[in-house]
């Protein structure tokens, strides 16, 4: 972890069927996330959260308030105990499903949406119209999909680029910014 937890190593147990982002992968997402969208303060969804590492490098980077949503009971319960050991209590979790969290959500959006779901997920492919369709970005909000390298994303109209760090690729898109949010944008 960086920011205010810098060098804080989690351990899950070995029955975690979680594939936790590389520390390698999420220290460059977070070098290229700081130019295009303001973390201290910030909203922050966490879908498919797994150990919650992405939630907790948030956290610890100081953005405002964070919700993990994960589907397996040992995972989202993992993540509530490491985010109350941690001191982290600007995160909620909820155990739900990825894309019902996404409609609950609907017209509640956040300055970041960050997605790892498993790379055999048959919805993967719909995770940018589900997260723009039910408007989760404020203006110039970033997306950020963790997905396998054979995944392409580049013909979404909201699609930004594509990071590739080792066996691990991040898409990311961006809601459209307005008035004020355009020249911080860019």
């Amino acid at each position: 972890m960086s920011g205010t937890h810098r060098g804080r190593q989690l351990f899950p147990d070995k029955h975690f069927k979680a594939r936790p982002t590389t520390d390698f992968a999420k220290e460059n997402l977070f070098n290229v996330l700081q130019h295009l969208v303001e973390i201290d303060g910030a909203r922050v969804l966490d879908l498919f959260s797994g150990t919650g590492s992405i939630s907790y490098e948030f956290a610890s980077r100081g953005a405002g308030q964070i919700i993990a949503v994960e589907s397996y009971y040992h995972h989202f319960s993992f993540i509530k105990h490491t985010a109350a050991t941690l001191g982290f209590g600007n995160i909620k979790v909820y155990k739900t499903d990825a894309f019902l969290a996404c409609t609950r959500l609907e017209n509640n959006p956040f300055h970041v949406v960050f997605a790892d779901p498993p790379y055999d997920l048959p919805r993967l492919i719909d995770l940018p119209a589900t997260i723009f369709g039910n408007r989760l970005l404020l203006p110039g909000g970033i997306a950020v999909i963790e997905h396998p390298g054979s995944i392409d994303f580049s013909a979404h109209p909201r699609f930004l680029s594509t990071r590739e760090y080792g066996n691990v690729h991040f898409s990311l898109f961006q809601e459209e910014a307005t008035g004020e949010q355009d020249a911080r944008a860019t």
